[in-house]
């Protein structure tokens, strides 16, 4: 499954590499493409829509978009562990199938040029990266998620991002006041953010493409973290033909980002990851990656120009 893969690249490999030859792989690695996005106005007030799976309920994040040309409403995922937009193949395939004339795909290209917008967010770009992944859209039904692609942390160098998971809304802003702000490191596109486990300081990857998970980390400090006797719910899936085994444990501890305490319930470890994977985790000093779960009911905002943010 594609989270599964996610999952197991972002938890070893998309954080602050200490050693110098992880620091060189990670660099070339991990570098994202130049920012090919074009973004004019903001949006305020957008309706989130949380995708279930597997019975939970805030598997993904979803926000409704519309292709310039088009009236109908499409759906992309908020993904911040993914550092640019991406565009999936299938799902835009069958939209030309009724729309020819909205946008082209070239035959053999992984590319493609096009706009879109989020309420009054307007976004373009003449090279979205199209992956090899989607399904075809429902036209004419409200009720189907239609997914076409990804949103990426190249629109959070354009604007404000402001999620609100008390009132399930967020908006992009081009400024906001920043009293009350904790600074955050912005590195390769990716969001890491500070935080204490108890008495211990920790550098956590924000990762809205794992939007269920509260914490996935090492099996050591999964040990540490998880409550003793709890019953472990276990998921399989495969990274590039490894088999994966996701091992969710309960807990009962306090993650404290910023000022602010959330309560951990859960955490997460990955069993079944490549030796490669293992050794970015050993050099890295990988400290774990935090979805949505953990901040349901509370209020962020990331601000990358400034590397900023605030948990309320």
């Amino acid at each position: 499954m594609k989270w599964l893969k996610r999952v197991a690249l972002g938890l070893l490999a998309l954080l602050v590499v200490s050693s110098v030859g992880g620091y060189v792989y990670f660099d070339r690695k991990f570098t994202p493409p130049a920012n090919a996005l074009s973004v004019s106005h903001a949006a305020q007030r957008i309706p989130l829509r949380w995708l279930a799976s597997d019975g939970n309920p805030h598997a993904a994040l979803l926000l409704p978009v519309k292709i310039d040309g088009i009236t109908d409403v499409f759906y992309m995922q908020l993904d911040t562990g993914a550092p640019s937009t991406v565009f999936y193949r299938a799902s835009l395939q069958s939209i030309l199938e009724q729309h020819p004339a909205a946008f082209a795909i070239e035959a053999g290209k992984q590319q493609v040029g096009l706009g879109f917008a989020i309420d009054g967010l307007n976004v373009r770009s003449p090279r979205f990266a199209l992956l090899d992944y989607g399904s075809k859209v429902e036209s004419g039904n409200p009720q189907a998620a239609n997914i076409i692609g990804s949103i990426g942390t190249d629109l959070l160098e354009k604007r404000v991002l402001v999620l609100d998971f008390r009132q399930d809304e967020c908006a992009f802003l081009q400024a906001v006041p920043e009293a009350g702000f904790a600074d955050f490191q912005f590195r390769k596109r990716r969001i890491l953010l500070p935080a204490r486990i108890g008495d211990q300081p920790r550098t956590l990857l924000y990762d809205s493409g794992s939007s269920g998970y509260a914490l996935l980390t090492g099996k050591q400090e999964w040990d540490r973290l998880k409550t003793p006797g709890g019953l472990v719910k276990v998921e399989k899936g495969n990274s590039w033909g490894r088999a994966l085994k996701v091992m969710t444990a309960p807990a009962n501890r306090e993650v404290t980002v910023s000022t602010v305490a959330l309560p951990l319930t859960d955490v997460t470890y990955v069993e079944g990851t490549s030796k490669m994977q293992d050794w970015l985790m050993r050099s890295s000093g990988m400290q774990g990656m935090v979805g949505n779960t953990l901040f349901l009911g509370r209020k962020l905002t990331l601000d990358a120009g400034t590397q900023k943010f605030k948990v309320e």
